[in-house]
């Protein structure tokens, strides 16, 4: 799984943001841009030894990735629920469950959700949103 981003320049600078995960910053150059966004996600995730992997895509696009699944997944998830100001027992209760220790099993990394699971709870999270997959080039 990779999310996706936008690289443009402002002014002087090389502005960087990955919209679904809300980071944001930049860097003097696109390469350093690159470097700071890489930086910042591993450093809001707080975990020993996750790191991120940047694919530079055409113009302004590019995509952030990682080997560990389920700390990308879990940092996602944490910043959708941040991002909405929900607490984990008001997105427990949207999911309809009876404990909030089943949906901060997935925030803490300890569950992989299914394809389906993951969408529900992104519609638990989000409702007013639709979240779109798209089809990457593997670099």
């Amino acid at each position: 799984m990779r999310l996706s981003g936008q690289v443009f320049k402002v002014g002087k600078y090389w502005a960087i943001e990955v919209p679904i995960l809300s980071v944001v910053t930049q860097g003097h150059t696109k390469k350093e841009a690159y470097e700071m966004i890489g930086d910042a996600i591993e450093s809001l995730v707080h975990k020993k030894g996750f790191k991120v992997d940047i694919f530079p895509g055409r113009g302004h696009y590019f995509e952030v990735g990682s080997p560990d699944l389920a700390t990308l997944t879990a940092f996602l998830l944490r910043r959708q629920r941040m991002k909405q100001g929900l607490t984990l027992m008001e997105v427990s209760k949207r999911l309809g469950a009876k404990s909030h220790n089943a949906y901060a099993r997935y925030e803490q990394g300890k569950s992989i959700p299914t394809i389906e699971k993951f969408s529900q709870l992104l519609s638990a999270l989000s409702p007013d949103n639709d979240f779109v997959l798209v089809e990457s080039q593997s670099n």
